[in-house]
């Protein structure tokens, strides 16, 4: 008897895109609400199907980008995130997505596209304390696309990025703290900052004045991948309870 002749599972294959800015001092994602099924009207990262089997992921992953916000490859910068293909996330079938990260400074206002309503930048606190519901498993994309970021402050010198050419010790601080979700001790940030060489450089003697003070001024040096590397802090959650020895977490180390 003849075996039956095998035919590959039905699977469909989207890309997620997970997009992160600062704006007014605070970490954003951009998403878009829902303009069809399933799930229309709710939040969502911007994303959707290949087009044809001959397109390729990052290219669908720009098409996308473009489609749904108006923003182009002369915009971001696209990295591969994740795979996630648990069943079940999608009520449309067996979804595999390919979700990639963008994190870049001063990104413009989106424009919605053919497949959403709306498009615009939330901020990160929002959608990860669960006050913002999103679509499908998005919500655990942006978790690991934020955690992705948060671990390029600590082992790159993507902050200085976000800061304009010349800026000051307060100004860096205030990225890693919005990036990072959490306050961070002054002095402690300065001494870790000046350890690592080539990481930041003064700006001459060229100084400007906050709040009466004068501050000295910077620019980011040569170095791109840190050593030591910034550690985080241990969020609260994580901490002993007071009054233990660890209670200071990471960044009091």
């Amino acid at each position: 008897m003849q075996a039956d002749e095998w035919s590959p599972p039905p699977v469909l294959v989207t890309v997620d895109l997970v997009i992160l800015t600062r704006r007014e001092q605070r970490l954003c994602v951009l998403l878009v609400e829902r303009g069809e099924g399933p799930y229309q009207g709710m939040q969502a990262l911007p994303g959707g199907f290949l087009n044809h089997v001959g397109e390729e992921i990052l290219d669908a992953a720009y098409r996308e980008l473009s489609e749904e916000t108006a923003l182009g490859p002369e915009s971001v910068h696209l990295e591969q995130l994740g795979t996630y293909g648990d069943t079940g996330r999608d009520p449309r079938g067996r979804v595999v997505s390919v979700a990639h990260l963008a994190i870049a400074p001063g990104l413009p206002e989106p424009v919605a596209g053919t497949d959403a309503s709306d498009a615009a930048w939330i901020p990160a606190e929002s959608v990860l304390s669960g006050e913002v519901e999103m679509a499908f498993d998005h919500h655990r994309i942006l978790v690991d696309g934020i955690e992705r970021a948060r671990t390029k402050l600590e082992f790159t010198s993507l902050a200085t990025a976000f800061c304009g050419e010349l800026f000051t010790i307060a100004e860096l601080q205030q990225v890693y703290e919005a990036v990072w979700g959490t306050a961070l001790d002054t002095r402690n940030f300065y001494r870790k900052i000046q350890a690592v060489k080539g990481f930041i450089i003064p700006a001459g003697t060229g100084r400007r004045t906050t709040g009466g003070r004068p501050a000295r001024l910077y620019r980011a040096g040569s170095r791109t991948a840190l050593s030591p590397p910034l550690i985080r802090p241990v969020p609260p959650t994580a901490q002993e309870p007071a009054g233990t020895e660890q209670h200071a977490g990471k960044e009091g180390k």
